[in-house]
């Protein structure tokens, strides 16, 4: 093996700023989804559900939030910092 394959495989990549931010923001939906079902349990009927049906306990704004977050974070977080990354290569 070639020192300098070596040497180009350990380099590592430093995301932005940007980067950073684009990343955080889905665990940071997340969360507050997760502290907005803490803070006000009353929203989530899946605490009382009192004879609701599947749609009602599924579809509830705090759920749709974390649910939001999990989208953002695994389908549109990896493309955004991509696009990001290759535009700031560019410079």
């Amino acid at each position: 093996m070639s020192t300098q394959l070596v040497t180009e495989g350990a380099a590592v990549r430093r995301r932005s700023a940007r980067a950073h931010a684009v990343y955080a923001l889905g665990p940071a939906t997340m969360l507050g989804g997760v502290l907005w079902a803490f803070l006000q349990p009353y929203r989530v009927t899946l605490l009382h559900p009192h004879g609701q049906g599947f749609w009602w306990l599924a579809i509830e704004p705090p759920l749709l939030v974390i649910l939001a977050g999990i989208v953002f974070a695994f389908l549109v977080a990896p493309g955004v910092i991509e696009d990001l990354e290759a535009a700031e290569s560019e410079r």
